[in-house]
């Protein structure tokens, strides 16, 4: 026969409560990210960046999120929104000192010695929303028409933030993309 104890939910929970507090325990990953904090150091960045750097534009738009999109050929059509494929070309770097660190483009990858040998260079697509890119594409791409030429400017918290994963992106790295957008569907 088995036998049940009475143990009281309050008791396990305060058990469980203990253990969550401990020192060592594996589900405390270390100080979370700080959006806000990064964002301020970014911004000095960008502006530094934006002083110094010759863009031909039509325009910039500085969205509240501290993504700036600067358009140099204006596009037709819609803007994109959630759920919709957008087909671009892509170039990113760093804006510290423009190193380049990925592209579709393998004439440009041969160019930066980031040319890998059984990768397809080919026009990127994704679905807008979708989490399958930095959230910094998200923001850009919903202020670009089809057809448009721009670069995207995208502070870490956006981009890949602390991340240490890619050797060609230091952690909390504002990032570059110059941008072919060629339509959506």
């Amino acid at each position: 026969m088995i036998k049940f104890l009475k143990i009281p939910v309050f008791a396990i929970v305060g058990i469980f409560l203990m253990m969550a507090c401990e020192p060592n325990n594996p589900f405390v990953v270390g100080p979370s990210y700080d959006v806000e904090g990064n964002l301020a150091i970014d911004r000095e960045k960008i502006d530094a960046y934006l002083d110094t750097a010759r863009i031909d534009s039509l325009y910039r738009i500085h969205d509240p999120s501290g993504v700036v999109v600067i358009v140099q050929e204006e596009g037709q059509g819609s803007r994109p929104s959630s759920g919709n494929v957008v087909y671009s070309d892509y170039v990113g770097s760093l804006i510290t000192d423009g190193s380049v660190f990925d592209t579709t483009i393998e004439q440009v990858a041969i160019d930066n010695d980031i040319w890998v040998e059984n990768r397809v260079y080919t026009i990127f697509n994704f679905v807008v929303g979708s989490g399958a890119v930095i959230t910094g594409w998200d923001i850009g791409f919903r202020r670009l028409r089809p057809g448009s030429k721009a670069i995207f400017i995208i502070p870490s918290p956006y981009a890949y933030r602390d991340q240490t994963s890619n050797a060609r992106i230091p952690p909390n790295s504002v990032l570059r993309f110059d941008i072919d957008f060629y339509g959506l569907d």
